[in-house]
């Protein structure tokens, strides 16, 4: 009897052996076959809630809001975000914490503090807040002038023999093709543009994060003719000094920028840009928009970028079978080694007993 069950064991084994195996090798040769799929805009803005609801307790956004308010300038767009979420989900906050808060923001929006920080941003893009940019500053980087303004330079930098500002071309190349059908935009071109204007404002701020700075620097070595863009004197010129598909991964960041900033704002973009490394990136974020509105920035600020961007992401059919047929394999394992151990340990005490 005990052969037959150690037999039946090994039959099982042996299956769920070769339907583990078999998983693994659709999912290693099938491009299909992925262990985890795109989740809906409901799964995410369940998924967000159900963390953030977790992890928003008093402590925490206690000390997310001081860290907040400890920064010069403070950003109070994103202290406003905390406090409303806060507030909201009837989160209480220290009556000091509370109080401080209150005084910070009545000295920060004064009218003379109002004043001269706006004429610091005028004077340096470094020390503008996010509430004061667009306000403070010309809207040159949300219209084709800037873009006109950025190619014109980098060709006249180039021609000089000085340093071009690469980042600042790849930026106006892309805006400016969003605008005049230089470029294949993947959508509207409008929200390309809007993109684009919003990176070229984010990297006067310091606001681009070094991987993305790479992904516009490799973009222009490797997608500009440099002599035909230095004689350029028409869009026509400019279209074959460019190499469109090497700004393919800008202009798919740029789209996906715009369409965050449709979803909340301009300013909510601003702040989150510096979450992106990537296209990728570009794109969760722009999902994340869209299934959460106007709480993105709130969720954004307490769970930071790992557990938002976790959330676009659900386990596949693929990964449930994966994870199924692991546990039928490892269960088998376990009885077969069970049961041979037990068959041993008897033999072991029967000889035992003989002697």
């Amino acid at each position: 009897m005990r052969r037959v069950a150690r037999l039946i064991l090994l039959l099982w084994g042996l299956g769920s052996a070769a339907g583990f195996g078999t998983v693994l090798y659709w999912i290693a040769t099938d491009p299909s076959a992925r262990a985890f799929r795109e989740a809906s805009l409901e799964e995410i803005a369940a998924t967000t809630d159900r963390v953030l609801a977790a992890t928003a307790t008093p402590n925490r956004m206690a000390k997310l809001i001081a860290i907040r308010l400890d920064e010069d300038p403070r950003n109070w767009l994103a202290l406003d975000a905390l406090l409303q979420s806060a507030t909201q989900n009837a989160i209480p906050l220290p009556h000091d914490l509370t109080t401080r808060f209150a005084l910070l923001r009545e000295q920060d929006h004064g009218l003379l503090a109002t004043a001269g920080s706006c004429a610091a941003c005028l004077m340096d893009s470094t020390s503008c807040s996010l509430t004061e940019v667009f306000v403070c500053q010309a809207p040159v980087n949300l219209t084709p002038i800037g873009d006109v303004l950025g190619i014109g330079k980098a060709a006249s930098a180039y021609a000089l023999g000085t340093d071009v500002d690469t980042v600042d071309l790849a930026l106006s190349i892309v805006g400016l093709g969003a605008t005049a059908a230089v470029l294949t935009t993947g959508g509207s071109s409008l929200v390309v543009k809007a993109g684009a204007g919003l990176m070229k404002t984010a990297l006067k701020m310091g606001r681009v994060s070094r991987p993305l700075l790479g992904i516009f620097e490799t973009a222009i070595l490797r997608g500009v003719n440099w002599t035909r863009l230095s004689d350029a004197r028409s869009l026509d010129a400019v279209r074959a000094a460019v190499r469109v598909e090497d700004f393919a991964e800008i202009t798919r960041i740029a789209k996906a920028l715009g369409d965050v900033a449709d979803k909340t704002d301009v300013t909510t973009a601003l702040h989150l840009l510096p979450m992106v490394d990537n296209a990728i990136d570009a794109e969760r974020l722009a999902k994340t928009a869209r299934a959460l509105g106007p709480r993105l920035l709130a969720n954004a600020e307490v769970l930071g970028k790992a557990r938002l961007f976790r959330a676009t992401l659900r386990a596949s059919d693929m990964a449930n079978w994966l994870l199924a047929s692991f546990a039928t394999l490892a269960a088998a394992a376990a009885s077969l080694i069970g049961t041979t151990t037990d068959s041993l340990m008897r033999r072991f005490l029967r000889r035992s007993i003989r002697v």
